[in-house]
C-alpha cells in the first residue's frame, strides 16, 4: 500500500493531483470502491472537486483531517500534544515541511511512507479508531472518500469501516456545516500512542 499515494488523495485538489491520477492509480492497484473514487477526480471538474472538499474537510469539524481535532477539540491538551508529537519525530531526524500542524493527515501519511512496514502498521493501528470513524461518516454523506480510509484500515490489519456507501446527498447538505457537525459530530475518540506527522528528511525540505 503505497501511504503517500493516499495522502495525495486527502489534499486539497489541485491541477497536479489530477495530473498524478494515473501515477497513483498504478502505486495503489486499487479495490473498485477507491478505483471509483480515481475515476470521479478523473472526470469531474476541478472546480467542482474543489468546493467539494472544502465543504467536507475544511467546513465540518466532524470530518477534520486534523486527528487530534476529534482527540482534544480546542482545549489546551491538544497544543501540548502537538509539542509533543513534533519532539518525538525531530528525535528521529525529520523536521516539519511548511505551516501544517503536526496533526494533519496527509501529513501522517507522508511519514508513514518512509517508514518500516510493520511499523507504519502499527501506526495505522493507533490511529484506527479515529479513521474508522472519519470514513463511516463519509460513507453515510455518499462520499467517496471514505474508500480512502477504508484503504488505510485494511494495511494497517485493522477491521473495516461499519457503514456501507450511501447516496449522495442532493438536498445542500455538504455545503451546510452547521447543519452538518450537529448531526454527524461524535464524541472524541482516544487516539493512544505517538502519531507521525509530515516530516522530511534533514536537509532535504523541497
Amino acid at each position: 500500500m503505497s501511504y503517500r499515494a493516499l495522502a495525495a488523495l486527502l489534499a486539497y485538489p489541485e491541477g497536479e493531483l489530477i495530473d498524478a491520477l494515473p501515477e497513483i492509480r498504478a502505486a495503489l492497484s486499487p479495490q473498485r470502491d477507491l478505483a471509483a473514487l480515481l475515476d470521479e477526480m478523473r472526470r469531474e471538474p476541478l472546480t467542482a472537486l474543489q468546493e467539494r472538499y472544502v465543504a467536507l474537510f475544511d467546513r465540518s469539524r466532524a470530518l477534520s483531517l486534523h486527528l487530534f481535532e476529534h482527540v482534544h477539540g480546542e482545549s489546551r491538551d491538544r497544543g501540548q500534544a502537538m509539542v509533543d508529537l513534533a519532539q518525538t519525530y525531530a528525535s528521529r531526524g525529520f523536521a516539519v515541511a511548511g505551516n501544517e500542524l503536526p496533526d494533519y493527515l496527509p501529513a501522517f501519511l507522508e511519514f508513514l511512507s518512509v517508514l518500516p512496514r510493520e511499523e507504519a502498521r502499527g501506526m495505522i493501528g493507533e490511529a484506527a479508531e479515529i479513521l474508522r470513524a472519519l470514513g463511516d461518516r463519509l460513507a453515510e454523506r455518499g462520499s467517496r472518500y471514505a474508500a480512502v480510509f477504508a484503504a488505510l484500515l485494511a494495511a494497517g490489519g485493522e477491521a473495516g469501516l461499519t457503514r456501507p456507501l450511501a447516496a449522495r446527498p442532493t438536498t445542500g447538505e455538504e455545503s451546510s456545516p452547521a447543519a452538518i457537525d450537529k448531526a454527524w459530530m461524535d464524541e472524541p475518540v482516544t487516539f493512544g500512542g505517538p502519531q507521525p506527522v509530515k516530516f522530511y528528511g534533514k536537509g532535504a525540505r523541497p
